[in-house]
């Protein structure tokens, strides 16, 4: 029995992942209080040794000169005749055959041990996915729930649930379809870890770009701003660290390939990818791609006034003031947007 119980410490470790030395700390422990409870509440040591496969239990008794309780005391003149070493105040060890363990506490160390094997697991999970926090998985698509529209998904590590108002206007998915999705949040819970996830999430498209563009990669790229409305338009601002660079042109990829990828993987989401400027002029300018901008004038810090020619203006607000409205978050600047200066 003690040689099936070690392969299968050694199994779990295998298979789950759970270090062996935890689970024989969490097993001693469930033994302790087993035998504690079939013992009558006397101290017990747990002699555990992988190496001989071999589990030893020595109930533990006190020594002294009259007995008050025999569950966790033994008389010196009883103990003087196994041996004359043994004094008052010393500890003797008993031990005791694990085949007269008791079925109520086999019970209790096995709940004890199954306890502490959902435990490393929800332990495992939690580190796994708070590696992989803010970071872009993909996950198979088990349930779509016919009356919320939300998605059970498995993402290799255990399910989770992705919201629909965490889902793109136009994602359309069935039962067996792999997904890419941005884990957001880890949050330690009872039942296990609770794993929030997002396509909507404007770092969803940043960690995108991270994994399509090696310049970024590679740091040569350097994004310094992203704003979105998902599935609809994302700005981003990108700069080089290396002079001969095109930051643009590095993330749109030669005819296009990297950013329509990217834009294939977000139901065509309109992208504007612009060139940062420490110039905050030149950056509204830019911000308020796809249109033409003849001026910028600032009324105070981060306010400012644009001109632009009046076949540009409906261009440069967008669409119910989409394209006016994400160049705003992505400088920061209140941007007010006229045909002439006066």
């Amino acid at each position: 029995m003690n040689t099936e119980f070690f392969a299968a410490l050694d199994a779990l470790e295998k298979e789950k992942g759970i270090p062996k030395e935890y689970m024989m700390e969490r097993v001693e422990a469930a033994l302790v209080s087993a035998f504690k409870k079939e013992v009558g509440g006397s101290n017990v040591r747990i002699v555990m040794d992988p190496v001989k496969a071999d589990v030893k239990v020595f109930k533990q008794l006190e020594i002294v000169e009259e007995v008050t309780d025999p569950t966790t005391q033994i008389g010196l003149i009883d103990i003087q005749k196994k041996s004359r070493r043994y004094k008052v105040g010393d500890v003797y060890e008993e031990e005791m055959k694990t085949k007269n363990f008791g079925r109520i506490s086999a019970q209790t160390a096995k709940q004890v041990i199954i306890q502490g094997i959902r435990e490393a697991e929800r332990g495992i999970m939690i580190k796994e996915y708070e590696d992989k926090k803010e970071d872009i998985i993909t996950a198979v698509v088990q349930k779509i729930d016919p009356t919320s529209g939300n998605a059970v998904v498995d993402t290799g590590t255990s399910y989770a649930t992705l919201l629909k108002t965490e889902m793109l206007p136009g994602d359309r998915f069935n039962v067996g379809d792999h997904i890419k999705v941005f884990i957001t949040e880890v949050r330690k819970e009872t039942k296990g870890p609770l794993v929030t996830l997002s396509r909507t999430h404007s770092h969803f498209v940043k960690r995108l770009f991270e994994l399509e563009v090696p310049e970024i990669t590679d740091g040569v790229v350097v994004i310094k701003g992203i704003t979105r409305e998902a599935g609809y338009r994302t700005k981003i601002a990108v700069m080089s660290r290396e002079e001969g660079v095109d930051p643009i042109g590095s993330c749109i990829g030669a005819r296009g390939i990297r950013i329509n990828g990217i834009m294939k993987e977000l139901g065509n989401e309109k992208i504007d990818v612009i060139k940062y400027s420490e110039d905050v002029a030149e950056y509204v300018k830019a911000a308020l791609s796809p249109a033409t901008v003849n001026e910028v004038i600032f009324d105070g810090e981060r306010s400012c006034r644009v001109i632009v020619e009046p076949d540009q203006l409906s261009l440069a607000i967008g669409k119910e003031g989409q394209n006016a409205r994400l160049a705003a978050r992505l400088t920061g600047c209140k941007i007010d947007i006229k045909t002439d200066r006066y």
